[in-house]
């Protein structure tokens, strides 16, 4: 018809491929996202969408699942960040061509890590999964206040392509902050903006992968999807044992390897921080073998029960390269995150970055940069920081009365706990907590493969999580399906 768009939302070149997706579990906003993001991937790498297949529209696959426009948006938009999804203006949104990296004759062949599946509840009425901060506390009117006040005072190149690295005002910004609140060595000129950890992860995965180096140690329990991100790379990741000292870093020297991935100040998810000895012992490795330290300090600000750990990174700035983020002391959906950098590797990240340049837009940095410089996201931290001691103290104190048995641990920090359970018990208190709607995860959940049915049985239970409004609801929850 005349005047009627080309590319109408019901017109067929915007369908994209039927698309079939194995049940998505958690039904919740966040919960919903991330399990449409797992099967996307998990489609992406067993190989039933195959390196540019065109995507249903988020409007089309929406309404196939039933769920939020936003919901499809939003993890299109993070898929597109991590690399396994490209969008492109006229050309909708499809699967990135995920070349296999060029490996040295008997380099590593990539494997496929084996997990648990998620147990998650049809409905989820409470979620205690760890990974979030209470979101429904994001300083909004501070937030917009300096907003406004950023976009007064940004200057017109702000409009512009800008430097790779990011806005200097958020780089200066974040130079002076690390330095005072993590001990962090750092200058403008070494910090590097990206959309969170794990897009500075990729970069510095294809940065170790044109140095030819194929190994990266990882502690043997993680994050699962960091995990993947360097085998996809084409990286093999031995696994360091833990113990309640923290990653056992003497045995690096054993692996092989040519970095390290590391939570130095709180161990993900076990909670521990490592050692002082076991710090030194990384550096000197490094030092020794020209290695290089990951350190991901990705809730570095929040400590209850004891000093502040400083960054590892302030040990040797040009062994370890650290990572921050917004995701747990403001928001995930911010998708900012820095890197600060070894002066010998700025240029390489920067290249790598310019293939894919994913960064949070302007003048969201120039918010950030304000936000910080004004004081209130100190005072927000502050503030936070007494909010989630109180959940975490409810939740010791509920454990405690209601299954004497269960111990607490890792609770000097961060915003979430370990609950140790009886040997093979998890998964059934798990399922247990499901057909009440509650999400939960377990220790199992974030163990290498390496490790195996060798694990230990526990809950990590993310106390930041629920809102103020849903807490109770959920700890009360919790309580009921523990054993006793």
């Amino acid at each position: 018809m005349p005047g009627a768009r080309a590319n109408s939302p019901e017109e067929p070149s915007t369908l994209g491929a039927d698309l079939h997706l194995d049940h998505l579990g958690l039904r919740g906003q966040h919960g919903l996202r991330s399990s449409l993001m797992d099967a996307l991937r998990e489609a992406v790498r067993s190989g039933r969408l195959a390196p540019g297949v065109q995507l249903p529209s988020s409007r089309t696959l929406a309404a196939d699942l039933s769920i939020a426009r936003n919901t499809v948006a939003e993890a299109y938009a993070e898929l597109v960040a991590e690399g396994w999804l490209t969008a492109k203006q006229g050309s909708g949104t499809r699967v990135a061509r995920r070349a296999e990296p060029q490996k040295p004759a008997g380099g590593p062949e990539r494997v496929v890590l084996a997990r648990p599946t998620p147990i998650r509840p049809p409905e989820a009425k409470y979620s205690l999964l760890p990974g979030n901060p209470d979101l429904a506390s994001f300083p909004r009117a501070q937030w917009l206040s300096a907003a406004r006040r950023a976009l007064t005072a940004a200057p017109n190149d702000a409009l512009g392509y800008g430097d790779p690295r990011g806005r200097i005002e958020l780089r200066t910004a974040l130079a002076d902050y690390l330095a005072r609140a993590r001990g962090v060595h750092a200058t403008p000129d070494r910090i590097l903006i990206c959309a969170g950890f794990v897009h500075g992860l990729r970069l510095i995965s294809a940065v170790l992968s044109g140095r030819h180096i194929w190994s990266v140690a990882v502690e043997s329990y993680g994050v699962p999807q960091y995990y993947d991100l360097l085998t996809d790379g084409g990286l093999h990741t031995p696994a360091l044992p833990l113990d309640e000292d923290g990653t056992r870093s003497e045995e690096l020297a054993d692996l092989g390897v040519g970095a390290v991935l590391l939570t130095p100040a709180h161990q993900y998810p076990t909670g521990g921080a490592l050692r002082p000895d076991r710090r030194a012992a990384v550096v000197d490795w490094a030092r020794s073998t020209g290695g290089l330290v990951l350190e991901d300090d990705y809730d570095g600000e929040f400590r209850y029960d004891r000093q502040p750990v400083g960054a590892l990174q302030g040990l040797d700035p040009e062994r370890v390269v650290y990572f921050g983020t917004a995701s747990k002391s403001l928001a995930p959906g911010l998708r900012t995150g820095w890197m600060v950098l070894p002066r010998s590797l700025v240029q390489e990240v920067v290249a790598a970055k310019g293939h894919v340049d994913w960064a949070p837009g302007a003048f969201d940095q120039l918010t950030l940069a304000e936000f910080i410089t004004s004081g209130d996201y100190d005072r927000h931290v502050r503030a936070m920081r007494l909010r989630y001691r109180r959940r975490r103290d409810q939740l010791v104190e509920a454990v405690a009365s209601q299954a004497p048995g269960i111990r607490v641990s890792g609770i000097a920090a961060g915003l979430h706990a370990v609950l140790d359970l009886p040997p093979g018990t998890e998964r059934a208190v798990i399922g247990a907590a499901a057909k009440l709607g509650m999400a939960l995860d377990g220790l199992g959940d974030f163990t290498h493969p390496s490790v195996g049915a060798t694990g230990s049985d526990g809950l990590v239970v993310g106390y930041a999580t629920p809102s103020d409004s849903a807490w109770s609801g959920a700890l009360a929850t919790l309580c009921q399906v523990l054993p006793r």
